[in-house]
C-alpha cells in the first residue's frame, strides 16, 4: 500500500477516489513513565520513554487507516493528516486519516 502526504503520486494516476480512512488509537502513559518524564522536563533533554509510546500508537494508527483501506479495495491512501490529542488524565489520541484511492502506472 502507498501511503503519503501529498494529494498526488508521481507516475501514477488517481483512477478511482473511494473515501476517507481513518485509523485512531488512544493511549495511556502509566505513572513510572510519567515520573520519569516530568524529572527529563526539569533537567532538560528529550522523553525517549514518550517518544516510543507515540510512534507505537502512530503505527497502530497508521495500520487500521491502511486495514480500512484494504477492505475499499484501495491500492494508495492520499492527503494523510496525523494529529495527536491530549484527552485527559495523562491519555492521548493518535488519529490518522487520508482517502482511499485506485491508482495505477502511467
Amino acid at each position: 500500500m502507498i501511503v503519503t502526504t501529498t494529494n498526488s503520486l508521481d507516475g501514477y494516476r488517481v483512477d478511482t477516489y473511494l473515501g476517507i480512512v481513518s485509523g485512531e488509537t488512544i493511549i495511556g502513559a502509566n505513572v513510572f513513565k510519567d515520573f520519569f518524564a516530568s524529572i527529563t522536563d526539569i533537567v532538560g533533554g528529550r522523553s525517549s520513554a514518550y517518544e516510543r509510546v507515540l510512534r507505537e500508537a502512530k503505527a497502530t494508527a497508521m495500520a487500521e487507516m491502511e486495514m480500512q483501506a484494504r477492505t475499499f479495495g484501495a491500492n494508495a491512501i492520499i492527503g494523510i493528516d496525523l494529529d495527536y490529542e491530549t484527552i485527559r488524565d495523562g491519555m492521548m489520541m493518535v488519529t490518522a486519516s487520508g482517502t482511499a484511492v485506485k491508482t495505477s502506472k502511467i
